[in-house]
């Protein structure tokens, strides 16, 4: 596998990310994490992804999620949409809302077997890194279900245990609620990687490294 997964946004360090791409690679940028804004400010904020990610010389396209639904042209039209790029970059938001879209169109049945056979580089910020945990119990404390009707609880499967960012971040509005998720799975015995912002677990085949 070949993951970067921030904490916020592009991380301290993305020069990691960019190592593991092709030059010039062709990266497919999902938002679905904040499907439940206003259209503007949705348009605004994919807008910006998009600016970061071709200042590391990445082309940028983004995938809405939103336009693969079950049936036709489901999950084979997303696997043949996503077999033109080299990568993708999962922003973050509401992990509830993410997972849901995933479901919707198929994803959560491809990514994994995608990503495991590291036929993309899977890359992204909090909810982004959150959805590949076993579970996403625990994150309620976090991100509000009632922005999604139908709640998934389990996570892609692709990490071993569950993915904590913006702990001991100050300037971030959710580092006091995290900080009870981590509090939780402290109590509960569940396994997690805690990230402060700035930080990224990079894995790379069978490195695996915090940067």
């Amino acid at each position: 596998m070949k993951l970067y997964l921030s904490s916020f946004r592009l991380g301290d360090h993305p020069e990691h990310l960019v190592a593991m791409l092709p030059p010039k690679a062709r990266i497919a940028v999902i938002c679905n994490a904040i499907d439940s804004e206003e259209p503007v400010l949705r348009e605004e904020k994919v807008a910006a992804e998009h600016r970061w990610l071709v200042e590391l010389g990445l082309r940028p396209e983004e995938v809405d999620l939103r336009d693969f639904v079950p049936g036709e042209p489901g999950a084979e039209g997303l696997r043949a949409r996503l077999a033109g790029f080299d990568g993708m970059w999962v922003r973050g938001g509401n992990v509830f809302v993410l997972r849901a879209a995933m479901a919707r169109s198929g994803a959560d049945a491809i990514l994994p077997e995608l990503i495991r056979s590291e036929r993309l580089v899977y890359a992204g910020y909090s909810a982004g890194g959150c959805v590949l945990a076993p579970s996403l119990r625990g994150l309620e404390l976090c991100d509000d279900v009632s922005e999604v009707e139908d709640v998934v609880w389990d996570g892609l499967g692709v990490l071993d245990e569950a993915f904590v960012p913006h702990l001991n971040s100050p300037g971030h509005p959710e580092t006091e609620l995290i900080e009870k998720v981590r509090e939780l799975y402290e109590r509960t015995a569940v396994p997690y990687v805690p990230l402060s912002d700035g930080q990224a677990l990079v894995i790379n085949g069978e490195t695996r490294t915090l940067v």
